[in-house]
């Protein structure tokens, strides 16, 4: 009877690691073996790292990598920076805050190919925005924002980043909500001004959602980033806006090279979990300090 009370739990739990194997555990030993297998016409041809080298000497795949990396450093930091500064004006309850709270968490709701086409429309060469511009008398300012190499990229971000810090600034406020006003009233007696405020009560109490948001934001970026280039740019103008995503998804069902797809992926994989491990190391020395 004790032996059956031990093993009922292990049981109970065979679904719960079936699925994992088959949704997980299974399609990643599968993409280690089209990325380092070449289907022969006598078989299995074993190609080691030759697709990992293919890669790198890839000029397509090293744009794509190096706007990742991009996107990382500048997109993410600034959805943090504006979600943080954007959360703190509402919290301290201006004209029409429940109002601005709602226009600005809007975007992130809207589907992303609807935002897609219409920010295609007002960004176009003799778009909406340079429609303006030019009557304002700024036509200096009307740059060809998605069709020249040089913005494209830039624009892109813009457009990420308005459409993604929406959920930031909800979570935030929404933390900020729960925060004691004691803490508040206490620096503002103590002589505190608003930036010390923000510097000494308002981010140590948001820091745990921040670090969630980070590396929510790191995701997005690595993972979600390719539905805004798939549907505004489609990796153009040549290949300044492509993304490690866009670039496994054509050489998988436009090129026909699984092999080199699933080596991207593994790439890919390798990077995120960099990241997560680096994350949790950081959280645990945090948590370790404060006890």
């Amino acid at each position: 009877m004790l032996y059956r009370k031990k093993i009922i739990p292990y049981a109970l739990l065979i679904p719960a690691f079936a699925f994992l194997i088959l949704t997980f555990f299974y399609p990643v030993v599968k993409l280690f073996q089209t990325a380092m297998f070449d289907s022969a016409d006598n078989g299995i041809k074993f190609t080691g790292i030759e697709n990992l080298k293919y890669l790198f000497n890839d000029r397509v795949y090293t744009t794509a990598l190096t706007n990742n990396i991009l996107m990382l450093l500048i997109v993410v930091p600034l959805l943090i920076i504006l979600a943080l500064l954007i959360s703190v004006l509402l919290f301290e309850r201006i004209a029409g805050w429940k109002f601005y709270r709602f226009v600005l968490f809007l975007p992130y709701i809207i589907a992303i190919p609807v935002i897609g086409i219409i920010l295609l429309y007002l960004f176009q060469k003799n778009g909406v925005v340079n429609t303006i511009l030019s009557s304002i008398g700024l036509k200096s300012l009307a740059i060809n924002w998605l069709g020249s190499s040089k913005y494209a990229k830039y624009t892109l971000m813009m457009i990420i980043t308005w459409k993604e810090v929406g959920l930031g600034i909800v979570i935030f406020l929404a933390r900020l909500m729960s925060v004691d006003e004691a803490l508040y009233e206490a620096a503002e007696i103590d002589g505190a001004n608003w930036f010390q405020r923000l510097i000494h009560v308002t981010i140590p109490q948001l820091s745990s959602v921040i670090q969630f948001y980070f590396i929510f934001s790191m995701i997005t970026i690595l993972s979600w980033v390719f539905n805004y280039v798939y549907v505004i740019t489609a990796g153009g103008p040549g290949h300044s806006t492509y993304v490690m995503e866009l670039y496994i998804y054509y050489n998988t069902f436009k090129f026909g090279l699984p092999d080199i797809a699933s080596m991207a992926s593994i790439v890919l994989l390798v990077i995120v979990s960099v990241l997560i491990y680096i994350q949790y190391k950081i959280r645990g020395g945090l948590i370790g300090s404060e006890n």
